[in-house]
């Protein structure tokens, strides 16, 4: 478990009544599971939760908000009709910009402010912080939380977690598991989370459009550097020929990350928007949310992300230069 001290957020509890719940966009396992998470924690004690994000989940993690807790900004919920809350609580995020709009929804507010993360890259958002940079996931640190104010979870809201950290674990292969990490998912399955289950909503129910996407993808691997560094890009026309969206290219840059002899991985994704999503990988020593902090992206040293402007070939081109000097200066150190 964490060394955190969670006194400091029983108190914000305990002084106010009405909370307004978010993450950052495209939420994933872990910011879904850690916001319902944290709302099942503040209904216990009797307070008034709202769960709004500046995007909707991802189609594959509907199920996780079966009864359509987590809004998205301006659709479900319209920015006027935001409730005016004592408190903002922002979980899997230290970074203003992964929040998207509702960054400055709660910059304008003026009220008082609590992040729970425990991603390495941050921004000074003004707010109590309950950070660890060691844990697994968020969703472990709100099972902390829970635990030290005795709140127990139902069977829903523990496969939510469940989900976030088994998914943030990348299924418990990642070093960043803890014999304390499986302790706490043995706790949510007590708790009625089903792994079996989990993994099949995650994993095994793929669009079809999805699979051939990634089948017309991952044909282009390109590698550098002797095959320390491979990458893929996706482009507006992978999306419309096969039919996918955007989060279809979840997982894909982690098959770049299985090819023997890589050290470090990234696939661009041409946005709607024109933007470009990008996501980094690596195995250590390698730092890859230092890379994102580069390009006002972040994460985890080992999976981070960034969103850059457009064109698609030229932010390849910068992911692949900055790469190569991550991969050279590691070199450089490990030959002194």
């Amino acid at each position: 478990m964490s060394s955190l001290d969670w006194a400091p957020l029983r108190s914000i509890i305990d002084n106010n009544q009405s909370f307004l719940i978010s993450s950052h966009v495209r939420p994933d396992a872990d910011a879904l599971g850690s916001e319902l998470g944290m709302a099942a924690i503040l209904r216990a004690f009797g307070k008034q939760v709202t769960i709004v994000n500046a995007t909707a989940p991802p189609a594959n993690l509907q199920f996780l908000n079966p009864d359509q807790q987590v809004l998205k900004l301006n659709e479900n919920i319209k920015r006027e009709s935001l409730p005016a809350v004592d408190v903002y609580v922002v979980v899997d995020t230290s970074a203003w910009q992964q929040l998207g709009a509702m960054a400055e929804v709660i910059q304008s507010a003026g009220k008082k402010r609590v992040v729970i993360d425990h991603h390495v890259s941050s921004d000074n958002m003004g707010a109590t912080e309950f950070k660890d940079t060691t844990a697994a996931a968020t969703g472990e640190l709100i099972f902390e939380a829970a635990e030290y104010f005795g709140v127990s979870f139902d069977p829903p809201t523990a496969s939510a977690l469940y989900a976030a950290i088994a998914t943030d674990t990348g299924w418990f292969r990642f070093p960043s598991t803890s014999s304390s990490t499986m302790r706490v998912a043995a706790a949510l399955m007590d708790l009625g989370a089903s792994p079996h289950e989990l993994f099949n909503y995650l994993n095994e129910q793929r669009s079809l459009a999805r699979v051939r996407l990634g089948g017309r993808v991952l044909g282009r691997i390109e590698t550098s550097d002797d095959g320390r560094l491979a990458w893929v890009y996706v482009d507006a026309t992978d999306l419309k020929e096969t039919g996918a969206v955007p989060s279809d290219t979840e997982g894909l840059v982690n098959e770049c990350l299985t090819i023997a002899g890589s050290e470090a991985a990234f696939i661009a994704v041409q946005l709607p928007s024109g933007q470009v999503k990008i996501s980094l990988r690596s195995k250590p020593p390698h730092d890859v949310a230092a890379v994102a902090e580069q390009f006002k992206g972040g994460g985890h040293k080992l999976a981070s992300g960034a969103t850059l402007a457009g064109p698609l070939d030229e932010v390849v081109n910068l992911m692949k230069n900055a790469f190569l000097k991550m991969l050279t200066e590691v070199s450089v150190l490990n030959a002194r």
